[in-house]
């Protein structure tokens, strides 16, 4: 079931729609059209009571008045570019600069930052949004038509598909930027969740978190995920506490592969998460240090919410051992990511 309502309107007039998607279980995911933004993401624990596992606001000015990307859609390229330099072909870009000396998450004004039309698909129990980012918007080659799908399941799974076309070979890499605090927003922390990713490779960065087209073994390391491990145990040996980009395994022939699952021991909610993409970025909440209030009028602060961003790799234009994150004209873009919820 969709549910459509106002939820605000841009200094321009334009309008602003908020999208709840329902199953029969008391599940819901809420979409407004802002960013894509996933404003609400309700989940039951293991006693049936349902909570909202995201981090986010009650209202539109909220989100428009700067946040640390709370839910969006984001690209064109999530994660970082370093020195915003692409040579495409021939052609040497430049991007702006909008985290020191990097280009972060599509510039200044990224995807997070744009009005997507929507079209609600009641028979899947899907929305479908849609942006045309037109060639040379924030510095990148290509009229570029990207349709994001989001889908909540009678299993309690929240799909999201992505596809685009570009009239130029151009670089996409989006990403869904949750932060998801399976004790509901607002309560707490997120250093009581239980953590396991597989796999065994993670990308260097320096200090300004740029990555460096190298790899390191995580054995050993704080990095090392692929046994369950407690957030706040690992947090404090944790590169500035933020967590790694992971490159992701496959068998042969796998597409969707299972990359990580999240439990929270006090409500029982587990959270797998699978994806055709090539990296996962684990994000803790470390550089939130400013005090937000959210949805629930409770302040978030660091490790108030945790990100598991499943993406390509942020720098594949110039390290192309890494995957490629190209659009051409003629061969689509398309990807899958699965956040998984049950309870144990």
């Amino acid at each position: 079931m969709i549910h459509t309502t106002h939820f605000g309107t841009l200094n321009d007039g334009r309008t602003v729609e908020a999208h709840q998607i329902s199953n029969s279980h008391g599940a819901s995911a809420t979409i407004i059209t802002w960013g894509g933004i996933v404003t609400s993401l309700r989940m039951p624990d293991r006693t049936g009571h349902i909570d909202d596992v995201v981090l986010g606001f009650e209202r539109l000015e909220s989100y428009l008045a700067g946040h640390p990307h709370f839910g969006a859609i984001t690209g064109r390229v999530a994660g970082r570019i370093p020195g915003g330099k692409m040579k495409i072909g021939d052609i040497d870009y430049r991007l702006p600069l909008n985290d020191g000396t990097n280009h972060l998450h599509g510039g200044f004004t990224g995807l997070d930052k744009r009005l997507w039309q929507a079209t609600p698909l009641p028979v899947s129990d899907s929305l479908r949004l849609r942006y045309l980012s037109p060639d040379g918007e924030e510095g990148y080659p290509g009229n570029l038509d990207i349709t994001v799908t989001y889908t909540l399941t009678e299993a309690n799974e929240f799909i999201i598909e992505t596809e685009a076309t570009s009239d130029q070979s151009t670089p996409l890499s989006l990403t869904h930027h949750s932060y998801f605090n399976l004790a509901g927003e607002g309560c707490g922390t997120i250093e009581n969740h239980e953590l396991q990713i597989d796999s065994n490779l993670a990308v260097e960065l320096d200090e300004g978190l740029t990555p460096l087209g190298r790899t390191f073994h995580v054995e050993g390391r704080a990095a090392d995920f692929r046994q369950t491990k407690r957030l706040g145990d690992a947090i404090p040996d944790l590169f500035q506490g933020h967590g790694d980009l992971y490159l992701i395994p496959r068998t042969s022939g796998e597409t969707l592969a299972r990359i990580a699952q999240v439990r929270e021991p006090g409500s029982g909610r587990v959270m797998e998460v699978s994806t055709t993409e090539t990296c996962l970025q684990l994000y803790t909440g470390s550089h939130s240090t400013d005090p937000i209030t959210g949805k629930s009028g409770k302040t978030y602060g660091r490790f108030s919410g945790l990100c598991l961003e499943c993406e390509g790799y942020p720098d594949a234009v110039n390290t192309p051992g890494f995957g490629d994150i190209f659009v051409r004209p003629g061969q689509p873009q398309r990807h899958t990511t699965v956040y998984a919820f049950s309870t144990y």
